[in-house]
């Protein structure tokens, strides 16, 4: 079926005009709401000269006007470009400019950097404001207004071959614009959604996407809350885009900082069925807030939860437990990328408990040695994840291209850099990205992998490992990990308890003990913050 978002939400639209699309506090946003909104966003762009195949750039938190505009500009055929809310002026100034944007929308909270870098960004035609609090800047429009302004655009014929993008920065280097063909994206995303209705079967062609609506919305309505930000893939790859292609409503929280305890009482007030989440950032505080109120003998009712997805970032054996423990739903760990999509996955319920990093290939991925041959189940050989994969490329990026995709027997695959070993039973072990491996003294050392070892001290709730020159080793292995904990633990406490679980050359040279590890919004590991601190704590 080769029909592209903004066409399927109209389909979805025309099945259930009068369903909660959009819910944030007091404002709830029907379908039919949700598209004449995005439809006279569009036309406001398309009257300012915003030509189909134009970017429109979102600099925006979570919010009903974050997926207004990136609908409003897929109607009008253009790429909605997400922008990380926590950039500075050059960082917003470098994506702007890089990703060609003709319309920029932004928060009027962070208004002051688009104020200190507009000068600098000719191509653009329109900047849009949305108030959440502070003065409009001279010269820009106000979302509300501008929506007033424009009668909705007429629905028009579009392609599935056009792009859709996603900026990624990953751990390192410049953020790089992602491309993928709408057409290819919207099918996988109908397929992986029957997995939670299996006697619904997937649209043939884009007039069956309202029989496949209704079917859906009966036997399993979904209610999703993205707990990490939609300018992050998992939020809206994984929560947004999924939620409404099949009817369902897209919860968002309040509070720009995640709040465990106003999820759990979203959850049960809006019967939500899907959290979606970035591993052990979002799920030690859920399981946190979950025993304070079962410790006040207050528990809060979330048997309305089917599952809990999870991708970017470990999400701990321990963690899940506890989880397990207190709900029924499916605890669906991802492993993947912005380049390939999921590559491969593990599930734990009530009755199944799985292992840290422990995942089962999707179909279409390999585990390849240096010479694209595939590593033999249980040989203990390392190798390199590559995905078959739709996407296209990086934008205006034929180097790093033609590094990260490669013909392998006449499929297009990604290589992202994550590196696994194949256990016996076909599973994989991940073990870490590749750019992030710290050889030190000659050894390979993984930072995920000392990573959980640290986290499983039971007063150490986060830790970040990097590695730091060194005379001798030529690089250390070092960590920043936090503790809550009235007493806590030193970092020469924390390395003698590993001594007992990890080689010794894993072991960090040196552990700093913070309250905190500063991780960015969407809970991926800050490692240049890691490197920072604990390169200005190395004569400690």
């Amino acid at each position: 079926m080769e029909i592209e978002l903004a066409t399927a939400w109209e389909k979805v639209t025309d099945a259930v005009p009068d369903q909660l699309a959009l819910v944030q506090g007091q404002q709830r946003i029907t379908y039919r709401e949700f598209d004449d909104r995005a439809a006279r966003f569009a036309s406001a762009i398309a009257h300012h000269g915003v030509l189909p195949g134009n970017q429109v750039a979102l600099f925006l938190y979570n919010s009903p006007e974050y997926m207004i505009a990136e609908y409003g500009a897929l109607k009008n055929r253009c790429t909605p470009v997400n922008v990380n809310y926590r950039y500075l002026d050059e960082e917003l100034a470098y994506l702007i400019d890089n990703s060609d944007a003709e319309v920029l929308v932004f928060h009027s909270s962070l208004g002051d950097r688009v104020d200190r870098v507009r000068e600098r960004l000719g191509k653009l035609r329109l900047i849009v404001q949305v108030d959440n609090g502070g003065p409009l800047l001279d010269g820009v429009a106000s979302f509300d207004e501008l929506l007033n302004a424009y009668d909705a655009q007429p629905r028009q014929v579009r392609s599935g071959d056009d792009l859709y993008m996603m900026y990624t920065g990953g751990t390192t280097g410049m953020p790089k614009g992602v491309m993928s063909r709408q057409g290819p994206y919207v099918t996988n995303a109908y397929i992986a959604s029957v997995v939670t209705a299996p006697t619904v079967s997937v649209p043939k062609d884009p007039d069956d996407i309202g029989r496949y609506v209704l079917e859906i919305n009966e036997v399993a309505r979904a209610v999703s809350v993205p707990c990490c930000p939609l300018m992050h893939a998992t939020g809206m790859g994984i929560a947004a885009i999924p939620t409404l292609l099949r009817g369902g409503t897209l919860v968002l929280l309040n509070n720009q900082h995640f709040d465990a305890h106003e999820l759990w009482t979203l959850t049960e007030t809006e019967h939500v069925t899907d959290i979606v989440i970035v591993g052990d950032p979002f799920a030690r505080p859920m399981l946190r807030a979950l025993e304070e109120r079962e410790g006040e003998s207050r528990p809060y009712d979330i048997s309305s939860l089917r599952r809990i997805l999870s991708a970017g970032t470990i999400w701990s054996a321990e963690i899940k437990d506890g989880l397990r423990q207190r709900t029924t739903a499916q605890l669906m760990d991802l492993l993947g990328s912005t380049e390939g999509g999921i590559y491969a996955l593990s599930s734990a319920n009530k009755t199944a408990h799985v292992q840290t990093a422990h995942f089962a290939l999707s179909v279409g991925t390999r585990v390849l040695t240096e010479d694209n041959c595939d590593v033999v189940a249980g040989s203990g050989e390392k190798g390199m994840i590559a995905s078959a994969t739709n996407t296209i490329g990086y934008y205006k990026d034929p180097e790093k291209t033609a590094a990260t995709f490669r013909e392998i027997d006449g499929q297009h695959y990604v290589l992202t850099g994550d590196w696994a070993m194949v256990e016996a039973d076909g599973a994989i072990t991940l073990l870490g990205r590749g750019s992030n491996c710290i050889n030190t003294g000659g050894e390979k050392v993984f930072p995920e992998e000392v990573e959980e070892a640290v986290k499983r001290h039971p007063l150490i709730e986060d830790c970040l490992v990097v590695g730091l020159p060194d005379e001798k080793f030529g690089t250390k292995v070092v960590a920043v990990a936090s503790s809550s904990a009235t007493s806590a633990p030193s970092g020469a406490d924390v390395r003698e308890w590993l001594s007992t679980s990890l080689s010794h050359f894993k072991i960090p040279k040196s552990i700093l003990v913070l309250d905190h590890v500063r991780r960015a919004p969407n809970g991926k590991a800050d490692y240049g913050w890691a490197k920072e601190i604990l390169t200005a704590h190395s004569g400690d």
